[in-house]
């Protein structure tokens, strides 16, 4: 044991000083201190890749590291973002049984009785942009804010506990099945802990208490499924990730190609174009059974829910993110610079509805072009596709960037670790009272990502020819 310490007393100082680090981001920081939460996550950041380098072989430890780096934010209110006051409003109004998407918040209000525990400091604490929308959160997601309502009684740090907890386990997760993932890829089985050990990771998902984990939980086990043949399950999976977050509902498109040559006898010789000539109701079968799956359980979990208001609401709330919200974004940006040039104003209501056209054109053209019909392939444009519709969305919050993160273990590209280090220079459009962004900042961000992007794609290329 003492031989242990001292061969490795300088990684333990090191992981020692991460846990340090973390315990400052959870009881010790303000959002608008943006210089110290800048260097707290810089030095995680370093601290967190120099561990990985030394124990990659030694997977026992790193996981420790991450379950304590987790632990560490047990019993801490989220300093970096309110929607936890938005989470644990509609789980207590789930746990009196009352329908979260009917009412947003100043509607309760007006009506002058709120029946939930605690409503006022929940209320004051999600913000004003909360209060006056209704809820956009997917019947999934609200079944663990119900977990919160109920198991929580009055109590708003034992809500944040419940929903921690949560979050923790769907990492585990993860880290389970991205382990057996990465296996069956051939890829080194280390790269998880680009996931599961990232500051990105524990201070976004676990700390500040975002889904996005709890989803690519969902996401990941649907992926396992699909490559081991189980496409059933792999669909049901996929429908219960899209009811938790949207997001892979986009992703729906990318599956085609594979879908029509997964597991078929001939696969291996087979191109998926020849294969829809060839047999296209066994093709056109193969696809529609796993959408109609997918899509008929998203739409089964608003079930409990249903109202003539309901679609109505939820849809309202949805368009919100396109046409009225703007934060972090990329090529919104250039756009919206270009529309006050020629035209005068802010444009995001006309660019807010042809962005998403952009984005699902794109997306049409990597299912049909791009090479996706492999497992490593599909992990690829997956990647390539989550990215294309962050780079054009008008709002992009750092914890949206968890899905490219993710995904990008399970390929040979890494400009999406570079973006989950980056990506928190947004955050330093918080102030005291008021959110202002620097453009500067927020070109820097993304001129690294592509600047390393382009070059890994270049790399990759390369090396593919060279093979």
């Amino acid at each position: 044991m003492l031989e242990t310490l001292k061969v490795y007393k300088i990684q333990i100082v090191m992981a020692v000083t991460l846990l340090g680090f973390y315990a400052a981001f959870a009881y010790d920081l303000e959002r608008y201190d943006f210089i110290r939460l800048i260097s707290l996550y810089a030095g995680a950041f370093f601290l967190s890749y120099k561990l990985i380098q030394s124990f990659k072989f030694n997977v026992k430890i790193l996981l420790i590291l991450g379950i304590a780096a987790r632990l560490v934010f047990l019993i801490a209110l989220p300093n970096l973002s309110q929607d936890y006051f938005r989470f644990l409003w509609d789980g207590k109004l789930l746990a009196e049984s009352l329908n979260p998407y009917l009412n947003t918040p100043d509607q309760w209000v007006a009506l002058g009785e709120i029946p939930i525990a605690q409503a006022q400091d929940l209320f004051n604490g999600m913000g004003a942009l909360s209060r006056q929308h209704y809820s956009n959160y997917p019947p999934v997601n609200q079944f663990f804010f119900w977990l919160s309502g109920i198991l929580s009684g009055n109590s708003i740090l034992g809500g944040v506990i419940v929903l921690r907890i949560c979050c923790i386990a769907a990492d585990l997760g993860i880290f389970w099945i991205g382990r057996k993932l990465l296996k069956k890829l051939k890829l080194p089985e280390h790269q998880i802990f680009w996931y599961f050990l990232n500051p990105f990771i524990i201070i976004e998902l676990t700390g500040n208490l975002h889904f996005e984990g709890v989803m690519l939980f969902f996401l990941l086990a649907s992926l396992y499924l699909l490559f081991r043949g189980n496409w059933f399950w792999s669909a049901l999976l996929m429908g219960l990730s899209i009811a938790i977050k949207l997001l892979p509902l986009l992703m729906l498109p990318l599956f085609f190609q594979y879908l029509i040559t997964a597991h078929s006898k001939t696969e291996e010789n087979s191109k998926p174009f020849k294969l829809l000539a060839e047999k296209p109701l066994q093709s056109l079968w193969k696809l529609l059974r796993y959408y109609f799956v997918v899509i008929g359980v998203f739409i089964l979990s608003f079930t409990p829910f249903f109202t003539e208001e309901l679609v109505a609401h939820f849809s309202q709330t949805i368009g919100l993110w396109f046409q009225k919200f703007e934060f972090n974004a990329s090529v919104y940006y250039i756009i919206r610079w270009i529309g006050f040039q020629v035209k005068g104003y802010n444009i995001i209501a006309t660019a807010g509805k042809m962005l998403p056209i952009v984005v699902i054109a794109g997306l049409m053209l990597l299912a049909l072009i791009r090479k996706s019909d492999r497992k490593q392939h599909l992990m690829n444009t997956l990647l390539l596709g989550t990215s294309l519709y962050f780079l054009c969305a008008t709002t992009v919050h750092p914890w949206y960037i968890a899905t490219p993160l993710l995904l990008s273990v399970f390929t040979r590209f890494r400009f999406a670790i570079v973006w989950s280090l980056v990506v928190f220079l947004s955050y330093s459009a918080y102030k005291i009272d008021r959110v202002e962004e620097n453009f500067w900042l927020v070109a820097v961000e993304y001129l690294v990502v592509l600047g390393f992007f382009i070059w890994e794609f270049y790399k990759n290329n390369l090396l593919e020819k060279t093979r």
